[in-house]
Order: structure tokens, then C-alpha cells, then sequence
């Protein structure tokens, strides 16, 4: 058995080692596949039973629009999510998390950050005249929707394409990747989120009151919007 005699070792090579020894000794959770492109196992739709409106189509989960947010049956606190997602041009959805699920809370935006996903070039919002306005910053593809606007606005391919998302929680500190690239980095429930949700449509909602633990939702955004995902996976921290 091999030892180290510590006091003939250079103080930085010392100091590597312990980090190395330290780093070994990280306790990181297994992976978990949330979806393994065959069914539905561990899903539900939201205040619902079972699954209404999702299905598997050619290894892809995605939805007819008629039960819906998707969600999973168990909650999680620290965590690190990978999924790949595609939409059609003009197309909406998104990734939530913290979601509280309870009957009188009617849907998951009420409660929990969303990880967006939309078409940020076709996507279509008018003003009350009709007229085209286009997406603000804070709702394309990667935002911490309508609170934190993506870092970098190039990470997003276009419609059509396969994109892959990661979602990194741990503790109050949350953020978003785009096809490897940081697009979201912020401190869940510190004075500047505060200050953010009380000029946002959130302040009223239980979204408002910082919380650990939830569920993670795939969003139905309407019958017209479609999406797919593959490749759900998930450790705990």
C-alpha cells in the first residue's frame, strides 16, 4: 500500500490532491431516464390521474393538446434535467419546475419557472390593434420565461431542428443551457428575483412565494402548438 509522506511534498501538489481526494468523494446521484422513447411510466397529466393527450410517436413524447401539461409523478429538489426538444415553425412550449401540484392551483405556470421554448423567429403576438409585436426578450428560447432573458440569443436552432436543454438546480442557484451554451443564471428567491415577480404577472400567484421542492412539467401551450422531446433524463444532487 502505497503512502504519502506529506511533509516532502510542495505545498500546491499537496493542496491538488486533497481537492482530487475531495472531488472523488462528491456524492452525485445516478442518472434516471424519465422517458425512454416507449411510454409514459412515472407521468401524469396535471391535477389528473393518468397521461390524457401524450403519447409516443416514432420514439418522441409529445401531445394532441387535449390534457394538458405533462407531468412527473414524483418531486425534486436539487437536480440536473437533460432533454432534447424540437417544434414546428410558429410553434410554443416549454420545461417547468418547482411545480406545485395541488386542485386549487388550475395550472403549473401558476407555481413554477419555466424553462421557455418557443420559435424565436415565427412565432406570432399581437397588440390589441392586431398588429405584430414579436416576442419580448425575456420570452425566447432558454429564458427563465418572462423574468430572465437568455444570455446568449444565437444557442436557439431554428424550428424544425433538435435542440437539447438542461436545467441545473442546486440550492437557489438555477440555470438554463442551450445546446451547451449558459443562457440563464440567476438566485431563486433573493431580492432582485423578488423585485422582478412583484412587477410580473406572477406576484399573485404562488409562483411568488419561493419554494425548494417540485414537480417537473412539459408544457401543452395550446391544440394548435406542438412539440416533441426525447432523451428525458435526470440525477438528484
Amino acid at each position: 500500500m502505497t503512502s504519502f509522506k506529506t511533509s516532502r511534498l510542495p505545498a500546491f501538489l499537496l493542496l491538488n490532491i486533497i481537492i482530487a481526494v475531495v472531488a472523488g468523494f462528491r456524492v452525485s446521484g445516478d442518472w434516471v431516464v424519465l422517458f425512454d422513447g416507449t411510454k409514459l411510466d412515472g407521468w401524469h397529466s396535471y391535477n389528473q390521474r393518468q397521461a390524457v393527450g401524450w403519447f409516443v410517436e416514432n420514439g418522441t413524447l409529445t401531445t394532441d393538446g387535449t390534457g394538458g401539461d405533462l407531468v412527473t409523478d414524483k418531486e425534486y429538489g436539487d437536480f440536473e434535467l437533460e432533454f432534447e426538444f424540437k417544434i414546428p415553425k410558429g410553434s410554443n412550449s416549454g420545461v417547468l419546475y418547482k411545480v406545485i401540484e395541488q386542485p386549487d392551483i388550475k395550472r403549473t405556470v401558476f407555481s413554477a419557472p419555466e424553462y421557455q421554448i418557443i420559435d424565436d423567429q415565427n412565432y406570432v403576438v399581437k397588440d390589441s390593434t392586431g398588429k405584430n409585436i414579436g416576442l419580448k426578450p425575456v420570452q425566447l428560447t432558454g429564458a427563465n420565461y418572462d423574468m430572465n432573458p437568455p444570455l446568449d440569443a444565437t444557442a436557439f436552432k431554428p424550428a424544425e431542428s433538435w435542440n437539447t436543454g438542461r436545467i441545473v438546480v442546486s440550492k437557489e442557484h438555477v440555470r438554463h443551457f442551450l445546446n451547451g451554451k449558459l443562457v440563464a443564471d440567476y438566485q431563486y428567491g433573493d431580492a432582485t428575483w423578488q423585485a422582478k415577480v412583484a412587477k410580473s404577472k406572477f406576484r399573485d400567484w404562488p409562483y411568488a412565494t419561493a419554494h425548494h421542492r417540485g414537480k417537473i412539467a412539459l408544457q401543452n401551450h395550446n391544440a394548435k402548438e406542438k412539440v416533441w422531446f426525447r432523451n428525458i433524463r435526470i440525477r438528484e444532487n
